[in-house]
């Protein structure tokens, strides 16, 4: 009753006529004025000046007037916020990523989407897998991009693609030459591997278990930059999915060799949001093509025709 009474009251006030305003609202007259009187009577005091043809209104009148144009103009400049929301034209989108996922195709996705959206404020948080769960599930972030799937129930995978571990060397290391390598001849080599406790390292624990054969890393770390780098300087090798060198592969410092183990075809890629979650305007066009891509990338490589 406390909008219609006010929202009555403005146009009445607003044309000087409460009969103006019947014709422009469509009510009685009548309506309007016990409207105006029952506003009058929940506040305590008068709003117009009675015995008057024409509307004047007293300086409390013109307090509530002012008090209703100026909720009117927050109205329309939240939708109009809203509005430009949906159209992806503002907004802040906070981003989960594993570090191997930095490269020429996860930064052509970023860099497209914010010239199309130069309003947009993207922030990407890194780490762990366990880590980059934690903030999606807390709403730290929007969406999030991990090197394998998890069971938690409260995450949905909106994309997930197989990604076997591949052994990662220069292409002038002895490794190169091994077309699927064993568990056995890597812990022939210089390894460098993430830290126990990752899901690479895990699905790495299990194949040594299978084969009987133990891995001792000359050097460990959390950086999967640091392992690129160091494979590709050609001392150490590494075993990562294939789509963390990319870039590496694509120009020829880094060669990828399928592990001989199939349970490590196991390995995948996930792009996560929290279960429930409402992700609409930029969030949601990010996501999608996110997805686009995770799928591309997933594609089988073309077979080239025989001569």
């Amino acid at each position: 009753m406390w909008d219609n009474a006010l929202h009555y009251f403005y146009e009445a006030a607003s044309l000087g006529s409460m009969r103006l305003a019947s014709d422009k609202i469509g009510v009685a007259v009548s309506s309007i004025s016990r409207q105006i009187a029952q506003l009058e009577s929940e506040m305590g005091i008068s709003l117009i000046e009675r015995g008057r043809r024409s509307i004047r209104l007293t300086d409390a009148g013109r307090l509530t007037y002012e008090y209703y144009r100026s909720q009117l103009a927050d109205r329309e400049a939240l939708l109009s916020q809203i509005h430009a929301l949906r159209e992806v034209r503002t907004g802040r989108i906070n981003l989960a990523v594993g570090e191997g996922f930095f490269g020429p195709a996860f930064n052509a996705v970023i860099d497209g989407f914010q010239r199309r959206n130069p309003g947009v404020t993207i922030t990407i948080a890194t780490g762990a897998d366990a880590d980059l769960v934690r903030m999606v599930l807390e709403d730290e972030a929007h969406i999030g991009l991990i090197l394998n799937g998890t069971n938690e129930p409260k995450i949905r995978v909106r994309a997930t693609i197989s990604q076997p571990l591949m052994l990662l060397c220069a292409p002038r290391h002895p490794a190169a030459r091994l077309e699927a390598p064993t568990i056995g001849d890597l812990a022939g080599f210089d390894l460098c591997l993430p830290p126990k406790g990752f899901p690479t390292r895990a699905l790495l624990d299990d194949a040594e278990r299978r084969a009987q054969a133990y891995l001792e890393p000359r050097l460990v770390t959390a950086s999967l930059h640091m392992m690129r780098e160091t494979a590709k300087a050609g001392r150490m090798v590494t075993v990562l999915p294939r789509i963390c060198a990319l870039a590496e592969i694509g120009e020829g410092s880094l060669v990828a060799r399928p592990l001989c183990d199939p349970e490590l075809k196991d390995s995948a890629v996930s792009l996560i949001h929290r279960l429930g979650r409402q992700l609409d305007g930029a969030p949601m066009r990010l996501l999608g093509l996110l997805e686009a891509k995770l799928k591309a990338l997933g594609e089988p490589e073309p077979v080239a025709a025989a001569a």
